[in-house]
């Protein structure tokens, strides 16, 4: 899909979930280079990933994409008006809360999207995250994550959390107000929610699996 294609492809799926009469094109026209080249550090950072090729068919890298759209017009701008409606229609396609205020890093995989929901933490490069998880507040309070943590399914960072490099939070995890020293996997100390963390060497780099660092 070339540029132009591209360009009209985007505005009339955003036409056609929001229609209300605005019109994104320009805004979307004036940054899209720029939301490509940072996609594109993402896309060819993935090992499972056709190097310096974007598919907007392909669902995840799509979603990754409309969320530097978003976040790149913003920034440029400082206005919502554009963003906001790439922000609902990245939920709407892919099931994640991902606003466009939100920092994420340069280089992020997200396996599943269904489900997924961003707070506006502290997020470090290389991050994972997987379908149904969530990084939180509490009482205000954003965890702070280093660099390559990974989120497999179900899992949660909430509140007052410091979580170190390298940290892999086990499927069901949950994280609440608590640290980790990285460069472990945190299992359920009870084995489920709700119940305390046990820390313990990581035996297998998930990250090298998923990226070319």
């Amino acid at each position: 899909m070339n540029r132009a294609r591209l360009l009209r492809y985007v505005v009339q799926q955003l036409r056609n979930t929001l229609p209300d009469d605005f019109d994104p094109q320009a805004d979307i026209d004036a940054h899209l280079d720029e939301a490509l080249a940072r996609l594109h550090v993402c896309i060819n950072a993935v090992r499972p990933w056709r190097q310096d090729c974007f598919d907007p068919l392909h669902s995840t890298q799509y979603c990754s994409f409309l969320y530097f759209l978003a976040n790149t017009i913003w920034r440029r701008t400082a206005s919502t008006d554009t963003p906001t409606r790439l922000f609902l229609l990245n939920k709407a396609l892919n099931g994640i809360d991902l606003f466009y205020e939100i920092e994420m890093p340069p280089v992020f995989f997200i396996g599943h999207s269904v489900g997924i929901v961003f707070a506006k933490a502290t997020y470090g490069n290389y991050l994972v995250v997987y379908q149904n998880s969530t990084v939180g507040k509490n009482h205000g309070v954003a965890p702070v994550l280093g660099d390559g943590v990974v989120m497999y399914p179900n899992t949660a960072i909430i509140g007052r959390c410091q979580v170190g490099d390298g940290t892999v939070l086990a499927q069901g995890v949950s994280l609440i107000n608590a640290d980790t020293p990285g460069h472990c996997t945190v299992f359920g100390a009870t084995g489920g929610r709700g119940g305390g963390i046990l820390c313990k060497p990581t035996r297998h780099d998930a990250l090298a699996d998923i990226f070319r660092r």
